[in-house]
């Protein structure tokens, strides 16, 4: 029985291949835009669970107060892994680490490579998994590396083992390698590519068993029996005992939550990536029930010529179940080929989808979970497609489909309208949030930062690069493609290298107030176009400003009344300058006062303004082959801090860039039911469209009159999508604190947009009915 009804099925298809291809062209977009984004879910919900211990292992953030408000910070005194192993029970394992650059030597390759100085028990938290060396012994020597199968293979080349090879580090010292690691996947939290004792960097750095330096990332395994809850809190308790200090205070976080929920506020975990998850899964069901509605519509638009058939069959003997089963089993069928296609098209799709995202996925129909999930997709979408034709076209009563009664169509006409509608609203909610968010970051992106990005390299401080500043800044200006260099401490956008419990003349409880210290040299404010609005910047004799400072624009006010000029801050650095606030950290908010110092000892980028005009890879190869000159032993590598600047955005570019291929995915599948209801009604209507031409009516009053139903529900569809779009964006937007206004005109467009494309997708097939000869129209009459 199955089989038969399966063939009358693919009959039925095939003799209304028209309307078919329309159907099965819909549903394919439809399940290819949810497949890409269950794709993407999969991946993100994917971080780190790779690691076996993911439900065990913790992070260990801070919480600061400053000024009455609670902080989060992910980092932590150094002594603080070892006091809770040692002193709260539950926890198995903790460890110290500290992310660094590395410049690998070996031979005549020289590579950079990511890595941390961590303790012993870093390595079995993230469950590494060697292919050479042993996971107990590998951290015996205080000199060993563990490295990455990749940069195994970088440095020594493809089977060659690497235990015991010596690699030279930063052309200073040398590690010998005593294990090799699997590569980690692309979407874990905290990437690496070798791991050295952290004994080795404690060495040298007596600091890092004070509790007032928070530097280091700390990581801690909870036994599976222990109670979070009760470990939680005794971890909350130890930063006030040791310090006696109730305004820092360190917490777990979960492995499982370092990616999905990774934004805090006020000391609080407010969710994150989740949210955008969550969204795009939303989206994806929408992105299905458009096209599901486009079925629905055209199989009951075309209840009139299926009519006789269903009254026929019932007179032959066929029951509603049986019908409802034929028309099922049609719905399915045309999913299922809506299946094949889409994973063609995924097959185009995905590679480009990739570099939108930035992401490395692929649809791998040999994963059980993706066929699954695919073949799920298929039987949801040709249930729900198809359940309302079916039941729709079976109830037809026999008698007055053969005497050619008249049937009532009220109902399915204004469920018709009621779907077309709906695909409107849904595509102008997409047109309007694509038209705010690119608003948003556009707004964002034209703040005035304090600083001037465009022509402005970053390059890293390594090697002799310090001591040889002077010679590297004449050579370069030399050039003439080069206007000025600076160094700097810490990167111009972010945060970092902050300090609190200052005092400073003019101010009142300033030991609550949190401070970032930068460290310059005298060029780098010229160089990124910071502003002096007050006093004088440092002169090129650093003997005479030793001890001056510079400070910001935000820093001045807190010094009270009156110029900051000549003010002292801890009664031994009078200040003489006030540079112009800038934005750094986060880019939406505020940032918090700096005090800058002459001094270039602790820098770690050099800032390079390039001449205005000059081609940008001529300027790139004089700074490289200065740098080869003065510091050979290191490859040349910069960014672009615009570019980095950009990358600040990721989140909101991608939310911009998905609603544009929503926006477009939802208008084309809407569009495609559009064209085939309007073939309908042209269709319909073909008799009364002849006599009009008879009685002299125009083509572009025909159309006019084909066209003004469709354009009322798309009238319809623009009221009620608009106070929707309102309210999401509105809610969005109250996520940021620098945020754009909604302004009229994006409705206004979105609505414009919305009726031209619709009015272009009914005048073709109005146009062409209108251009039929009546005499063919007419023929049977």
């Amino acid at each position: 029985m199955i089989k038969n009804y399966l063939k009358i099925a693919w009959r039925n298809l095939w003799k209304n291949k028209g309307y078919s291809m329309l159907n099965i062209f819909g549903l394919a977009i439809g399940i290819t835009c949810a497949a890409m984004i269950l794709l993407w879910v999969e991946d993100e919900v994917g971080y780190d669970a790779n690691f076996d211990k993911q439900d065990v292992v913790y992070y260990v953030p801070t919480n600061q107060q400053y000024e009455g408000e609670w902080r989060t910070f992910h980092s932590t005194p150094g002594p603080l892994a070892e006091v809770l192993k040692e002193e709260v029970p539950g926890i198995l394992g903790a460890a110290r680490t500290k992310e660094e650059d590395f410049l690998f030597q070996v031979g005549e390759t020289a590579i950079n490579k990511n890595g941390r100085y961590a303790d012993p028990d870093f390595l079995s938290m993230f469950s590494l998994s060697f292919v050479e060396g042993n996971l107990e012994t590998v951290f015996d020597d205080v000199d060993a590396i563990v490295i990455s199968q990749e940069t195994a293979t970088q440095l020594f080349g493809e089977n060659i083992s690497a235990i015991n090879k010596v690699i030279k580090i930063n052309n200073e010292e040398s590690y010998t390698v005593s294990g090799v690691y699997e590569d980690l996947p692309h979407n874990v939290t905290y990437s690496f590519d070798w791991v050295v004792p952290f004994d080795h960097f404690a060495k040298d750095n007596e600091w890092v068993n004070e509790y007032d330096r928070n530097f280091a990332d700390t990581f801690v395994e909870l036994s599976p029996e222990a109670n979070f809850d009760v470990v939680n809190n005794k971890v909350k308790a130890i930063l006030p005992m040791k310090t006696e200090d109730d305004e820092t205070i360190a917490f777990l976080f979960s492995m499982k939550d370092w990616h999905l929920r990774s934004a805090f506020e006020g000391g609080k975990n407010i969710g994150g990536q989740i949210t955008y998850v969550r969204l795009f899964s939303l989206i994806a069901l929408i992105i299905l029930l458009i096209a599901c509605i486009n079925f629905m519509n055209l199989a009951t638009a075309r209840s009139e010529k299926r009519a006789n058939e269903v009254g026929v069959r019932k007179v032959l003997g066929s029951g509603r179940k049986g019908l409802i089963s034929q028309f099922m089993a049609e719905a399915i069928i045309t999913a299922g080929l809506s299946s094949v296609l889409s994973v063609l098209l995924l097959k185009l799709l995905v590679p480009q989808f990739n570099t939108m995202i930035g992401k490395q996925l692929a649809l791998n129909l040999v994963n059980p979970t993706h066929l699954l999930t695919l073949l799920g997709i298929t039987l949801i979408c040709g249930l729900v497609a198809g359940w309302y034709p079916a039941f729709y076209l079976s109830s037809f009563k026999p008698v007055d489909v053969l005497k050619g009664a008249r049937r009532s169509k009220g109902s399915a006409s204004m469920i018709r309208k009621g779907l077309v509608a709906t695909q409107f609203v849904v595509s102008i909610v997409f047109i309007i949030s694509t038209i705010i968010v690119y608003q948003q970051v556009q707004h964002v992106k034209g703040r005035d930062l304090g600083y001037n990005k465009e022509n402005l390299v970053k390059i890293p401080v390594n090697g002799d690069m310090i001591k040889n500043f002077k010679p590297i800044e004449e050579d370069m200006k030399a050039s003439g493609m080069i206007e000025s260099i600076g160094f700097i401490n810490s990167d111009i956008l972010s945060g970092g290298n902050n300090t609190s419990g200052l005092s400073w003349q003019g101010g009142v409880d300033t030991e609550d107030v949190l401070v970032s210290v930068r460290d310059i040299t005298v060029d780098f404010f010229n160089t990124t176009g910071m502003k002096i609005i007050e006093g004088r910047g440092f002169s090129n004799n650093p003997a005479q400003d030793s001890v001056n400072i510079i400070v910001s624009e935000s820093f001045a006010k807190l010094m009270g009344s009156g110029s900051a000029i000549g003010k002292t801050i801890e009664e031994d650095y009078p200040v003489i300058g006030v540079v112009k606030d800038y934005v750094y950290g986060d880019m939406y908010g505020s940032s918090d006062p700096v005090i800058f110092f002459n001094d270039p000892s602790q820098a770690r980028f050099l800032y390079v303004k390039t001449t205005t005009g000059i081609e940008t890879s001529l300027a790139l190869n004089a700074m490289e082959a200065t740098l080869h000159k003065f510091n050979p032993a290191f490859p040349f590598e910069y960014e672009f801090v615009d570019d980095t600047y950009d990358a600040k955005f990721k989140s909101e570019q991608l939310i911009g860039n998905l609603s544009q291929v929503f926006a477009l995915l939802a208008i084309l599948i809407s569009c495609l039911g559009l064209f085939g209801l309007s073939a309908f009604t042209a269709d319909q209507r073909r008799k009364e469209i002849g006599v009009r031409k008879v009685l002299g009516s125009s083509i572009t009053g025909i159309v006019g009159l084909l066209s003004k139903d469709f354009m009322k529900l798309v009238g319809v569809a623009i009221i009620i999508a608009t106070p929707i779009a309102w309210l999401l964006m509105q809610n969005w937007l109250e996520g940021f604190a620098y945020r754009t206004s909604i302004n009229a005109w994006a409705f206004i467009i979105a609505g414009a947009v919305a009726i031209v494309i619709a009015l272009l997708t009914i005048s073709f097939q109005a146009i062409n009915a209108a251009r039929v000869n009546p005499v063919k129209s007419l023929r049977t009459e």
